[in-house]
């Protein structure tokens, strides 16, 4: 599965000229690219597929979606993350 998924901007940093950031999933936290989002600061949502930050949305839009994956076990597929039974997916 390969999902754009929304998460929020928690860290920006600079690699080698490149705009990076730590983005939240609603626990599982990742690093992001942000070379198409020149305008993504802290607290933004964005949605983030194949570590790229492709799009900023709002939050109550992510929050939605967050939850709506985490109930159909999708999060855990995708990030790696144990889901609410403790089980870490293969």
């Amino acid at each position: 599965m390969c999902l754009g998924i929304p998460g929020k901007i928690v860290r920006l940093w600079d690699d080698q000229g490149t705009r990076m950031a730590d983005v939240d999933f609603g626990g599982a936290v990742k690093d992001v690219c942000l070379a198409y989002l020149p305008e993504a600061g802290l607290g933004h949502y964005t949605i983030v597929h194949a570590g790229f930050g492709l799009t900023l949305l709002d939050e109550e839009s992510a929050v939605e979606t967050l939850a709506m994956f985490r109930e159909l076990g999708m999060l855990e597929d995708e990030l790696g993350i144990p889901s609410a039974s403790g089980a870490v997916p293969a």
